[in-house]
């Protein structure tokens, strides 16, 4: 079930699309909004976040936050996830533990995995086809938190749990391109295909190959440490 700030999220992601706030327009008050959303402030400030990965609103201290043009940001104008690790800093650790994780997910996966996978896959092509990118982007969390846990390794799999906040930060910021928001999707079916054919190697390089192109659609071209 979405959470709180996921559900306000989706409420203001609305709001933006259907011109209630304009490209450039500044959200109301943060008191007001979250009057009118019936959450609390850090539930606000927690969806408000989102949308700046998403690249839909961008803050800006002493002034408010304001309706972005859904221009793709350079690499500098990457919001900072929790703990300041920076878009590269991110990529860098996911590159390091996601392809073993979806190679082992390969080699271990049964029959409600297979279904399971199938399913977030379905949810996110869904949600983009209705262009919500609040929900594409929960599911993509679930996708990637899903092959963790398929790999059987229970310190992977704690992990992804630890980092998953991380993680969810790390991949909203290339849904900000709003030429490429299909791609996560595609790519996440060819990791799919991979692993239900038990095809640990192609499933790694698959998963290798994704977090390379999330990295280019966000201006960074060296975050594989390898």
């Amino acid at each position: 079930m979405p959470s709180i700030a996921s559900m306000a999220a989706q409420a203001l992601q609305r709001r933006i699309t259907d011109g209630e706030f304009a490209p450039g327009a500044s959200l109301p008050s943060q008191r007001d909004l979250s009057e009118s959303l019936s959450i609390s402030r850090a539930s606000l400030r927690e969806a408000i976040s989102m949308l700046e990965a998403l690249g839909l609103v961008r803050s800006q201290p002493g002034k408010g936050v304001f309706v972005t043009a859904g221009r793709r940001r350079e690499p500098e104008e990457l919001p900072l996830a929790e703990g300041a690790m920076d878009a590269q800093a991110l990529l860098e650790f996911r590159l390091v533990l996601e392809p073993a994780w979806a190679g082992l997910a390969a080699r271990r996966v049964d029959a409600a995995g297979r279904a399971r996978l199938a399913a977030i896959q379905q949810g996110m092509e869904d949600a983009l086809r209705v262009a919500d990118l609040v929900m594409a982007s929960d599911w993509d969390l679930q996708f990637h938190l899903l092959l963790a846990e398929l790999s059987g390794n229970p310190g992977l799999a704690a992990v992804s749990r630890q980092f998953s906040d991380h993680i969810a930060h790390s991949l909203r910021l290339p849904f900000s391109d709003p030429k490429s928001i299909w791609a996560p999707a595609d790519e996440h079916r060819r990791i799919v295909d991979c692993v239900a054919a038990g095809d640990a190697a192609g499933a790694a390089e698959a998963m290798r190959a994704h977090l390379a192109s999330a990295a280019h659609r966000v201006g960074i071209e060296s975050a594989d440490p390898f």
